[in-house]
């Protein structure tokens, strides 16, 4: 008897009320702020809640903090949110919501507004909008220093689309279907109306036609258009995500049309008042699966240096200006690469065929032609548009081969003389302040299918380090040629990361062993990763360091570039697969029209990559899962290795390498004792063992189950003793109320998501 009070005083019981409280205090709010809510009394406030008798006594409990703070009032005993003054006198803004899965958001300011940064939307605050939408907003200055403007969703001027891809996540009494949408995460279940001519089961991914959206405490309600199939089937996981993330799909039939009438070959015509470089030795290099090649190289050497030849794809002698294939390419934004698949921003027609720089045949160039002296520095460039004669297709692998002497041919030298130069580069790139990460990726190997038979670790090697000097070199080139002329520019810039990232990333490293002071001196940063390359720590001290820094994006406004450590940048050298690389093309030769919005151009490009972005994570992740559940079935028991990457109150997160899949385990979870958190050391000590676990450490787990819907992998620790009894509740049930049901069957249908509800 003795122990189990000892076991019960170690429970953290006030964690699971504070959850609680948060819990119902976002409901109160989230109802209360909501577009459609009218005031109403306390017990019609309560009625329309639904909460469970114990939330119900909290909730009005909360109700009367409100009434005593001034956050709502009562008017004839109705309830209603007190608007704060700052909004009433504030001007209203306009943008695009995008929408973290965490419930919270950040709307990007539209082209005409006065605002320059992005505006963070708490998650009570977002009302019926969801990502893409476009939204009128009241902004007011944030209540934590440091940080930027936070703002309310008013009212949704245009919704970003009609209908939402899901999952059947469960089909409960009466013929109610819930279904799990990627979009608006595990904590906001879509209802679904059962269809008598699309029966779907657990599992089935549908399209949705949306009927109500809802909000942060009402469900939407959708009803089903089409079945796509079952989450078992690893054939529809990118139709899947390109329903779920909007991606464009086939080509309008105008589009196609358009691309075959530009024939498949070039012309005489063409090659007219063009510079011929047929005659130089030049060759690509690409990933092995690569069919779109927008790039090819040459190099010359004497004794005064080196003349290096960036030929770059003419697409923008194809694609004209208000063209069905360029108002398409613009939709579109960028190319989409999904494992095994590519969705193109251009017709194959002209991304693998008339624009793509393959060996044996004559093809399109404009050509950035940079002479270096033999230190490295530039001495003079051309821009020209051209024609070449691609020698050789390598593949990154061959290019490698031939630098280490394993495969002979007859470009050994230039590629040998590419090596020095890309060194000279990187060297010079050092010296002003860049960081070079070179992470290795994690290449899936897939069946006819789309099932992962396994993997490769690609290495950042020489030969991908030589290319993107390259690249780099012809974008800086072209970004500053356009400034210096006075033309417009969609730059690429990279804004310095905000000073509490830094925090936290210096917080991470020491607790690695890396001394790092709070000045975060570059010098001082390069320093530490050239320490840390031999080490352990290396991959996820790059990582965390990417991640504390801004996103980079489009604009017709030049603040530099801050992870290259440049004045002038943009993307000019994959103008097959980036729209704005279209665009510079076009700028350089007077083909855009000066009065082209330029920003609204920006704006649409950061958006769509974004959203690419998201699309092929999704898409990656899920084949990931896939891959580990076929090693679960082979051997259920195999242990694997991990990193401990960040540390919370509560519980930890770990990396499980080589597959670059991210680990939750709750302090419930670590052992059978009540671990408090150490934010200064970044680690949580057994109150009762003294066990500790920091950022750093290496932990052994094994797969408990895999959740393909959710996309969740639950771990286990290996030789944790677990707790007999959680220490903390879900903070929600997914489940919808049903007053007809029983008090028996509602306890039953709270208990099972708190299951699920582990799953991170």
């Amino acid at each position: 008897m003795k122990n189990k009070n000892k076991k019960s005083k170690q429970e953290p019981k006030i964690d699971t009320c504070d959850a609680l409280r948060d819990s119902v205090e976002s409901k109160l709010r989230s109802f209360l702020s909501s577009s459609s809510y009218s005031p109403m009394s306390q017990s019609q406030l309560m009625k329309e809640l639904e909460l469970p008798k114990e939330e119900e006594t909290l909730a009005k409990k909360i109700i009367t903090e409100f009434l005593l703070s001034g956050t709502i009032e009562a008017k004839k005993k109705k309830l209603s949110l007190i608007k704060p003054k700052i909004e009433q006198k504030q001007p209203l803004h306009s943008g695009t919501l995008r929408m973290h899965p965490r419930g919270f958001g950040f709307v990007v300011p539209d082209a005409t507004s006065l605002l320059k940064e992005d505006v963070f939307i708490p998650k009570n605050l977002v009302g019926s909008a969801v990502d893409g939408d476009i939204v009128e907003i009241a902004v007011y200055p944030s209540k934590k220093k440091d940080k930027g403007p936070e703002g309310k969703v008013l009212t949704v001027l245009k919704r970003s689309r009609s209908h939402l891809a899901g999952i059947v996540l469960q089909i409960v009494d009466e013929g109610t279907i819930l279904g799990f949408i990627p979009l608006f995460g595990i904590q906001r279940l879509a209802h679904i109306i059962p269809s008598a001519e699309i029966p779907v089961r657990v599992g089935d991914r549908v399209i949705l036609k949306v009927l109500e959206w809802g909000n942060q405490s009402k469900p939407p309600v959708c009803e089903i258009s089409s079945l796509l199939g079952h989450i078992s089937n690893p054939s529809i996981d990118i139709p899947a995500a390109l329903e779920e993330f909007c991606i464009r799909g086939p080509f309008p039939d105008e589009v196609i049309n358009e691309a075959k009438n530009l024939g498949m070959e070039v012309s005489d015509e063409d090659k007219k008042g063009r510079l011929d470089l047929t005659k130089i030795e030049t060759f690509t290099i690409d990933p092995e699966t690569a069919k779109d090649f927008d790039d090819a190289l040459s190099l010359l050497r004497d004794e005064n240096g080196f003349t290096l030849y960036v030929h770059i794809a003419d697409v923008a002698h194809y694609v004209k200006q208000s063209s069905a294939l360029d108002k398409e390419a613009l939709l579109r934004g960028n190319s989409t690469y999904f494992p095994g698949k590519c969705v193109p921003m251009l017709p194959e027609e002209l991304s693998n065929h008339l624009c793509s720089l393959k060996p044996d045949v004559i093809r399109l160039c404009i050509t950035v032609i940079v002479y270096f002296d033999n230190q490295g520095t530039v001495t003079n460039h051309q821009i020209k548009r051209s024609y070449i004669h691609s020698k050789r297709r390598f593949t990154y692998e061959e290019a490698k081969a031939v630098l280490d002497g394993k495969l002979e041919s007859p470009h050994s030298k230039t590629l040998h003389n590419m090596k020095d130069l890309c060194l000279l580069l990187k060297k010079k790139r050092y010296d002003r302040g860049s960081i070079d990460f070179a992470l290795p990726e994690v290449v899936l190997e897939l069946d006819k299918e789309g099932m992962p038979t396994g993997f490769k670790i690609v290495e950042y090697d020489i030969s991908h380090q030589l290319v993107e000097e390259f690249m780099l070199k012809a974008n800086e080139v072209v970004a500053k040629s356009l400034a210096d002329q006075g033309k417009p520019v969609v730059f690429r810039i990279h804004e310095e990361p905000a000073p509490e990232s830094l925090e936290d990333f210096g917080t991470l490293a020491r607790a690695l062993g890396f001394p790092l002071s709070d000045s975060h001196d570059i010098k001082q940063l390069q320093k530490l990763f050239e320490e840390a390359k031999e080490s352990e720590f290396a991959g996820q001290l790059s990582v965390a360091f990417i991640r504390s820094m801004k996103l980079a994006y489009y604009s017709a406004e030049n603040v530099g570039h801050f992870g290259l450590s440049l004045e002038h940048y943009c993307h000019f050298t994959s103008p097959i697969r980036r729209y704005p690389d279209l665009v510079v093309q076009r700028l350089l030769f007077n083909e855009q029209d000066p009065g082209s919005n330029f920003e609204l151009i920006a704006l649409e490009a950061s958006d769509k990559e974004r959203l690419s972005f998201k699309a092929e994570m999704s898409v990656k992740t899920l084949k990931k899962l896939r891959l580990l559940n076929k090693y679960y079935e082979d051997e259920p028991e195999k242990i694997y290795t991990a990193h401990i990457s960040k540390i919370k109150p509560f519980g930890l997160y770990f990396e499980i390498p080589p597959y670059s899949i991210e680990g939750f385990l709750h302090i419930s979870e670590l052992d059978n004792d009540y671990f408090i958190y150490d934010p200064k050391l970044q680690m949580l000590v057994g109150e009762r063992s003294g066990k500790k676990f920091r950022i750093g450490d290496t932990l052994d787990v094994k797969i408990e189950s895999i959740n393909f819907i959710l996309q969740e992998c639950k771990w286990e620790l290996v030789g944790a003793t677990k707790r007999v009894k959680s220490a903390t509740k879900p903070k929600f049930d997914p489940r919808p109320k049903n007053k007809k049901s029983s008090k028996k069957q509602k306890t039953k249908e709270k208990k099972k998501p708190a299951k699920k509800r582990k799953k991170r």
